[in-house]
């Protein structure tokens, strides 16, 4: 009994972390993003430290390639993200591939995305503890074995997809995806159990605060107010919130509302770009967040939540210069 009562605990604690910095994971966000950038190749790492004082580790991190391929208007990626929850390890690691493409012409950018690849879900049965291993007086008995049985299969692999578009057009971006498409078996037991499709679905509007001034692209300044909503079962959430953006600076406001995801949250992030070759699109990206809850947990007894990121983007020697959709905005300027 107390074994079933524990899974249905990490059944129900399992659904997809959430990145406070959305704009610094894209391929996370959304498969159709994979390519969209200036020049030909990025790496991203995003890191998150969930609730850093409560008792159990809440810790996520993604990693990701990509290449830009012009003649699709897209690209092809790789990305590994992995999670480390509770005080049992559950852990899981996916490893994923994509691939995107764009129809478009001066007045809208419409971009596809697919996503396919492995997921590995381990827990560590030994660190669990049941009913039969505490004692009333002493606690938890040092050693103790629990009658409970062992998990049939601790060690579980199953294949994940999924698939995204996002329409840029004019002031506006707009993103939808949808994750574990087909909804594989993520049991520990034997006894099936899907995993839930998440939406994820995000609207972001560009505000050029120069716009009858004669200044480039480059030296404007921007206000960029967003909306990002997730979806998974019956857990769901949604962040809203401005960034300001002028030239290697991004700062940013949100309030990220809080449900079966956790508690509710005002999220601060500061981005600095450091270019190296500003007309060839090479570049550094530094970002930092922090969440500090403000419903359900409080603030002294978790710290908030921490991101930090970190992206490279550069060109090859053999760019090829051709604009695509020129006149268009395209979705990386919205971040």
């Amino acid at each position: 009994m107390s074994l079933v009562l524990c899974l249905q605990c990490i059944m129900c604690f399992g659904q997809d972390h959430m990145y406070s910095q959305f704009f610094n994971s894209p391929l996370y966000l959304n498969p159709a993003l994979t390519g969209q950038f200036e020049g030909d190749l990025r790496m991203n790492l995003i890191y998150r430290n969930q609730w850093t004082t409560v008792p159990g580790n809440l810790s996520y991190i993604s990693a990701s390639v990509d290449y830009n391929v012009p003649r699709f208007g897209g690209g092809v990626g790789l990305l590994v993200t992995r999670s480390s929850e509770g005080t049992a390890y559950l852990d899981n690691t996916n490893i994923s591939g994509l691939y995107s493409y764009s129809v478009g012409s001066n007045g809208f950018v419409l971009s596809f995305g697919l996503q396919a690849g492995v997921t590995n879900r381990v827990i560590d049965y030994s660190k669990l503890v049941f009913g039969d291993q505490i004692d009333p007086t002493l606690g938890i008995v040092a050693g103790s074995s629990a009658a409970a049985g062992s998990l049939l299969f601790n060690n579980k692999f199953y294949f994940d997809s999924g698939a995204g578009t996002n329409l840029t057009i004019g002031n506006f971006n707009i993103g939808l995806a949808l994750e574990h498409l087909n909804q594989p078996n993520e049991s520990f037991t034997g006894t099936p159990v899907k995993l839930p499709i998440r939406t994820n679905a995000n609207v972001s509007y560009m505000w050029d605060l120069n716009a009858y001034d004669n200044l480039t692209d480059d030296e404007k300044s921007y206000m960029i107010p967003s909306v990002v909503f997730y979806k998974q079962s019956n857990a769901q959430s949604y962040s809203i919130g401005m960034q300001y953006k002028h030239k290697s600076v991004n700062v940013g406001l949100w309030y990220k509302s809080g449900n079966q995801t956790g508690p509710s949250a005002v999220v601060v992030s500061l981005i600095f770009d450091l270019f190296i070759n500003r007309d060839g699109g090479e570049k550094l990206r530094f970002g930092v967040s922090h969440d500090a809850p403000i419903s359900g947990l409080s603030y002294g007894g978790t710290s908030g939540s921490q991101e930090g990121s970190l992206s490279y983007q550069t060109t090859l020697p053999n760019h090829d210069d051709t604009p695509k959709f020129e006149g268009s905005h395209r979705c990386y300027e919205f971040y």
